[in-house]
């Protein structure tokens, strides 16, 4: 889990006077506010690119920074802030601003701007994700958002013992340029043992036994939508452990990776195994492969055409998500339209 730094915070102002008498007369006014949790993570990477029947590039990459910051207003209200410096764009965006009200473990609600009901991959970011090439098969994560998955609008969560259900609405106009609002829901069922929170994991690094369903939905106005299942399986082997993820997605003029095509649907299957604990880490091997179908061109110059993505990774576990070694190969091949390429690289993960 994220380590924070926790700073106090006590209120200021000028008239010590009156803060005073009203100490006196109320002392709940003088009490200090809870702790601000601080943290921060980053990604980079250095990569090898060969398209097909071209020269290869080269590139050290600063993937991402991100800074987070969490505090509570009273025991049932927190505010989250975090930002993100996006490589890709050189520029530093608001990643989460939310207000999350938490009445019991089976009602919560947010608003602001977070990661709205959707597949798993979306729920667990590229910083908890299993593998490090994630996003780029054509089937994870191909819901609309504003950046980095995220949406504008409000939610409702409950975790009612190992089953998790969550719902909202959510602005369209930011999304995808259509007024009409958004709708958004999520179920999940644990069987094994319960995921606690709204966020999840793409593994959990042998601390947990899992086998978990959950079925994602979103739909805008009559004619857009999207809809996933996804899968994971987990599991303890005396010091080592074994995972298993997979994830069938369709989106339906709603999202997807080709804006240029009407409808984007496919699947992936990821298994890894998490070798015992060495003096400083844990080795992993980890193997993916996603099949994605985009049809429906916008034109009839716009074929349809099929992609393949396969990754391979040797990762070298230090403390988890906050110190990870991740070694990649990745082979994506397309039926038509696209060029052909492969990547070979490495990536470090830090948190704090």
């Amino acid at each position: 889990m994220l380590k924070t730094r926790v700073f106090s915070r006590t209120r200021i102002g000028g008239l010590t006077g009156f803060a005073f008498a009203l100490a006196l007369a109320a002392p709940v006014y003088a009490q200090t506010l809870p702790p601000i949790s601080v943290g921060a993570g980053m990604r980079s990477s250095f990569i090898h690119t060969e398209p097909d029947e071209e020269d290869g590039t080269d590139e050290f990459l600063l993937d991402s920074v991100r800074l987070y910051v969490s505090g509570s207003t009273t025991d049932k209200i927190k505010v989250m802030f975090n930002t993100e410096y996006n490589g890709s764009q050189n520029d530093v965006e608001v990643l989460d601003a939310a207000a999350q009200m938490a009445f019991s473990p089976k009602f919560n609600v947010w608003f602001g701007r977070f990661l709205p009901p959707s597949d798993r991959a979306n729920l667990y970011g590229p910083y908890y994700s299993h593998h490090w090439a994630v996003y780029t098969d054509g089937v994870q994560d191909g819901y609309p958002f504003i950046f980095q998955g995220r949406a504008n609008g409000a939610m409702y969560w409950g975790q009612f013992g190992k089953v998790k259900l969550s719902g909202g609405a959510f602005d369209g106009e930011s999304l995808n340029g259509d007024d009409t609002l958004l709708a958004a829901g999520r179920f999940q069922v644990d069987f094994w043992d319960a995921e606690d929170g709204y966020y999840l994991n793409g593994t959990y690094y042998g601390d947990k036994n899992l086998l978990a369903f959950g079925a994602a939905g979103q739909v805008q106005g009559e004619d857009k939508s999207a809809f996933s299942f996804d899968f994971l399986l987990e599991r303890k082997v005396k010091t080592s452990a074994f995972t298993i993820e997979a994830e069938w997605a369709k989106y339906d003029r709603l999202g997807g990776y080709d804006a240029r095509y009407g409808t984007d649907d496919g699947g992936y299957v990821l298994g890894a195994y998490l070798f015992p604990m060495s003096d400083s880490g844990r080795w992993e091997v980890l193997g993916k492969f996603a099949k994605a179908r985009f049809r429906e061109g916008i034109t009839a110059l716009d074929p349809d055409y099929d992609q393949k993505t396969t990754e391979i990774d040797v990762n070298y576990v230090i403390k988890q998500f906050n110190a990870r070694l991740m070694m990649f190969f990745k082979d994506t091949r397309f039926d038509a339209v696209r060029t052909d390429f492969t990547q070979i690289g490495v990536g470090l993960q830090l948190q704090i």
